[in-house]
């Protein structure tokens, strides 16, 4: 090796190192910035996701309290809707001022509010104001909600056949029987559990729309009482369903008494009947009312007015009995009476009739400044009979709105129909302004019109050959059989077209299966045809006829119109209280 090849070596090895040297300071010079630049995104992603997860906790935590507020408000909802079915009379204790409370829930709280809101024609409307808490949540629900009315109403589905509470007799549903009507019954409480709807052994009753009970499907121990006839039922069955309270004798008083107070002082009536009776026999007092339509005075509906009428009555045959009129602590197990049935009446010759368009006993019910559409009103502290000397032809016809109370019995003396149209069934249609409602605080009752007890022959007839001087006259319902006024009879079909209420005992017929006098409309063994065309409802059962024997084969049909509130004020007695169309509001409510 030559000196020149050893220094050109030596000065490569040289510039090697140097390379190197170099090489490793400017690597040295770029890690630690791209380290940085790592470190703060590493910072910002693990601060992005610590952001999100706490945000995300957030959001559960507000969605789980304004779930939780949902919860208490609709929890405040269902306990004033049960405060609600627990009232006998819900517009006095809206008065009274006990309509709120408070419900602690676990993760929550609530306070509600039931106030009355506003009347849909007649019939009342409610308001239940419930306000949720859970945290910061806060959710308010209100709900506009209605006394549901159905068509057939049973405190029980027995007859009374003695005083004592323990003496009735189950009702049957026969075979054969439609029923197109909705059908509420009671719990009846008995012991051992027995069903409280009764079928006849082999029967196929048709019970065409819903069947409400009181009562739960299962007995205390377990066993199902209604597995073997729950077919029957085409558009189902409800159990363990609030009483209605047609039993309650404080709710029929307190409603009653809204209802005399109401209605104009011209048609309340205390009648004082004080004809001279037979000693064996009771009487009673009355009011007699009479429907027509005027066709001479632009055919308006009008109601004629007799009052201070004496009943002469008989003392009652073998069913008719109604509730005893006295406080009972057990309304589902009252005490009954044989009361006196209708025979036959007699008016004043000093009383004049009173005759009136049924749009002079219009009112108003009021709650506050709201107020009702107007609606016909009688009030009788006393009896009432509906019927008039017709023929079965031209009968009782109602054109308007009327409700008729009674603290007394109402008795029914002729076949009673709204004007106005009706579909091909004879059913008032939807647009038929009429309807007229019955309420009494002891029974409603067809008569016997043929229960003669020795009535005169003539309406000029002396009533008591004995008493020197007349001060009473005859009054004839329904239509004479022949040339003797005492001969009188129904029609073949009695037609009755009205709301129903029976606070005191049945819904029915007087005078069934009780010989030797019996019912004779067509003849002995025959029986004639009771068509409802309305609502029923009856704080225990009334005979209406026993088949094949005496009194009517049943024909009863809803009337729907009367589910919206067509009668006056707040007269219901349904326990349950639903939502009204598109009454339910919930809601977030503004921050302040």
């Amino acid at each position: 090796m030559n000196i020149f090849t050893k220094i050109t070596g030596t000065r490569a090895q040289e510039h090697k190192s140097t390379r190197a040297y170099g090489s490793c300071s400017c690597r040295n010079g770029f890690i630690l910035p791209l380290v940085i630049i790592v470190v703060v995104i590493l910072s910002a992603l693990a601060t992005g996701l610590i952001m999100a997860s706490f945000g995300a906790r957030l959001q559960a935590v507000r969605t789980k309290n304004d779930t939780a507020a949902m919860l208490a408000a609709e929890a405040g909802y269902e306990k004033g809707i049960f405060w609600m079915s627990k009232q006998s009379d819900i517009l006095g204790s809206l008065q009274d001022g006990s309509n709120t409370g408070t419900i602690d829930l676990p993760g929550g709280s609530c306070s509600y509010t039931v106030d009355f809101d506003d009347y849909i024609g007649a019939k009342p409307v409610f308001k239940i104001t419930s306000t949720g808490l859970s945290g910061s949540s806060t959710r308010v629900v209100d709900v506009a909600v209605v006394q549901e009315i159905t068509g057939w109403v049973m405190g029980k589905c027995r007859v009374p056949s003695g005083p004592a509470s323990s003496d009735t007799n189950p009702v049957y549903f026969a075979n054969g029987e439609i029923l197109d009507i909705p059908i509420h019954i009671n719990n009846l409480k008995d012991s051992p559990d027995q069903r409280d709807i009764y079928i006849q052994s082999g029967a196929h009753p048709r019970f065409l729309q819903k069947v409400e009970m009181g009562e739960p499907q299962k007995t205390p121990g377990g066993s199902d009482k209604y597995d073997s006839i729950m077919a029957l039922f085409e558009d189902g069955i409800y159990f363990d369903q609030p009483n209605v309270r047609i039993t309650d004798e404080a709710a029929v008083r307190s409603k009653v008494n809204r209802f005399r107070d109401s209605t104009n002082p011209l048609y309340r009536f205390t009648p004082v009947g004080n004809a001279a009776t037979d000693a064996n026999f009771p009487r009673c007092s009355a009011v007699q009312l009479e429907f027509f339509v005027d066709h001479a005075d632009n055919e308006c509906g009008k109601v004629r007015i007799t009052n201070n009428c004496t009943v002469k009555c008989n003392n009652g045959g073998a069913n008719d009995y109604n509730i005893a009129q006295v406080p009972n602590p057990n309304p589902m197990n009252p005490t009954f009476n044989k009361y006196p049935i209708y025979a036959y009446h007699l008016a004043p010759d000093f009383e004049t009739s009173n005759t009136v368009k049924i749009e002079d006993t219009y009112v108003r019910q009021h709650f506050g400044s709201k107020e009702s559409e107007p609606g016909g009103q009688i009030f009788v502290n006393g009896n009432v009979v509906i019927g008039g000397n017709r023929t079965p032809d031209t009968n009782q016809v109602v054109k308007g709105k009327m409700t008729v109370v009674a603290t007394g019995n109402i008795w029914i003396a002729d076949a009673i129909v709204v004007a106005g149209p009706c579909d091909v069934n004879g059913m008032p249609t939807k647009d038929n302004p009429n309807v007229l409602g019955l309420i009494a605080q002891r029974v409603v009752k067809i008569v016997d019109p043929c229960l003669s007890l020795g009535c005169p022959n003539s309406v000029s007839d002396r009533i008591y050959p004995t008493n020197p001087a007349k001060t009473h006259s005859y009054r004839p319902v329904a239509d004479a059989n022949g040339a003797t006024l005492s001969n009188r009879v129904l029609p073949h079909s009695m037609v009755v077209e009205a709301a129903v209420t029976v606070g005191g005992g049945g819904w029915g017929a007087e005078n069934v299966d009780d010989p030797p006098r019996g019912r004779r409309e067509k003849g002995p063994g025959k029986q004639d045809y009771l068509v409802v065309r309305g609502t029923l409802s009856e704080s225990i059962r009334g005979v209406v006829g026993k088949v094949g024997s005496d009194g009517y084969i049943k024909q009863y049909y809803l009337d729907k119109r009367l589910l919206e509130g067509i009668l006056p004020g707040d007269i219901w007695f349904g326990g349950k209280y639903v939502p009204a169309p598109a009454g339910w509001h919930d809601y977030r409510p503004k921050q302040q």
